[in-house]
């Protein structure tokens, strides 16, 4: 099994402000206060917002900045309580929103507790991701899947786009944890699961699943950290290319096993029945160590593969 994050892992993690809707304030307000109440955050989004306002950002205005775990950001902006993200912090704000009929992710905006509009913003997908999903496929993967925060209609869209078999959407970074021990429990026990993602959020799934795979140009240190692969160029088709390798690796390593104890064993015949002479003991010896390890060095020719 392969589980994938969405956000930079499947997508670029480049996101774009496409459009501000069912706004009761001017649009270039509620980038403003948007930008503002995500400036001290890191995540793709809050870069994309700060990117949108296009001013300098004064961090002396926000004061009181909390997140909100998988939900979004509260903070105070000019004395005024600004909430941005996801419809989930809306409900635990208790604030009525208006739901988005266009497909991206939605960060809907609050000021002072009274609903002020959302913002549209849309993530590309890597140039190799839906290639990347056959190459798996082909490989012999028996199931991918892909766990999101972002909303259902997002997930279906980006994993029907991809050829995905499963897609698990609105989901905080627990349940990420959860859905993979879910996972674990019911594959076989030769079957192996792997997760692939660049968050600091992925940490504790990468770290739980058989083999975690982190994307390294763009993954926090936590991920790298904890991931067992890390992709150094982010191409999700490495994938399937580490996958090959792996394989290619095993074989060679079981194919010098079998060879070397099976030739020591036919010698050690050979010498019981007093066929065998100190050459053969030579060969056996020396001349499998060599064979061995020329057939090692075969591991190094992956370009192909």
């Amino acid at each position: 099994y392969v589980v994938f994050d969405k956000t930079g892992t499947m997508t670029q993690g480049v996101f774009e402000v496409t459009g501000v809707h069912h706004n009761t304030l001017p649009m270039n307000e509620i980038l403003e206060y948007a930008a503002l109440a995500e400036s001290f955050s890191s995540h793709p989004i809050s870069r994309s917002l700060q990117k949108a306002y296009g001013k300098a950002i004064d961090q002396s205005r926000v004061t009181d900045v909390q997140e909100v775990s998988g939900k979004g950001v509260i903070a105070k902006v000019d004395g005024r309580t600004v909430a941005a993200g996801n419809a989930k912090l809306m409900e635990l704000e208790g604030i009525p929103y208006q739901e988005c009929h266009s497909v991206g992710t939605v960060v809907h905006m609050a000021v002072d507790g009274e609903y002020v509009g959302h913002i549209l913003i849309a993530d590309l997908l890597k140039p190799h991701a839906e290639e990347a999903i056959r190459a798996l496929k082909v490989a012999g993967i028996k199931k991918t899947v892909m766990l999101t925060g972002d909303a259902k209609r997002v997930a279906d869209k980006v994993a029907a786009n991809l050829g995905i078999d499963e897609v698990h959407s609105e989901l905080l970074p627990g349940d990420k944890v959860a859905m993979v021990e879910k996972m674990l429990s019911q594959k076989n026990e030769k079957e192996k699961l792997a997760f692939v993602g660049d968050g600091i959020n992925d940490a504790p799934v990468l770290s739980r699943a058989d083999i975690g795979i982190a994307m390294g140009a763009m993954g926090s240190d936590a991920a790298i950290e904890a991931a067992d692969i890390v992709l150094m160029d982010d191409d999700p088709l490495k994938i399937a290319k580490a996958i090959r390798i792996a394989r290619k690796c095993m074989r060679i390593v079981y194919e010098n096993i079998y060879f070397a104890i099976g030739v020591k064993v036919i010698c050690l015949i050979l010498g019981a029945l007093g066929i065998a002479n100190m050459w053969v003991a030579i060969f056996a010896d020396v001349g499998v160590m060599v064979i061995a390890v020329l057939n090692a060095i075969r591991t190094l020719y992956v370009k192909n593969l």
